[in-house]
């Protein structure tokens, strides 16, 4: 199953990096596997992953419930957060991505959640998707 996370998030990271609006929007480069030490401005890290199997009598699938965070950056406004978070949407919700050993059989936005880390006073908007799979 790590292997299908690991193919869906690269598949995920080349869209969300190809698109000239959200890096106007962001910036270049703004998209992490691992939240960035010290980072300043609005930048999108890849979230929590849970997987099952989804495996049919002749085929291995994955259904994976997948995480991207948007955090606001040192503003602490949402608004930007929530504008890159919508684009992050329009580009990943029923996208027909090409994922390395494995064939995507749909992706589809679930949820987005807006909200505040309680220690920094950073707002951040949570987006879920449900990425379904299966091995080549």
């Amino acid at each position: 199953m790590s292997d299908a996370i690991l193919s869906v998030r690269a598949a995920i990271q080349a869209r969300l990096e190809a698109d000239a609006d959200l890096a106007a929007l962001i910036g270049p480069g703004r998209i992490h596997d691992e939240a960035p030490r010290a980072a300043r401005g609005v930048y999108i890290v890849h979230g929590d992953v849970e997987a099952r199997d989804w495996s049919t009598g002749s085929d291995r699938g994955c259904e994976q419930d997948v995480g991207l965070t948007i955090w606001a950056g040192e503003s602490g406004s949402s608004r930007l957060a929530l504008e890159a978070a919508a684009l992050a949407v329009a580009l990943l919700d029923e996208a027909l991505l090409t994922l390395s050993g494995h064939r995507l059989v749909n992706l589809r936005w679930r949820s987005s959640r807006l909200a505040r880390d309680g220690a920094t006073g950073l707002a951040f908007v949570t987006v879920r998707f449900r990425a379904v799979t299966e091995a080549l």
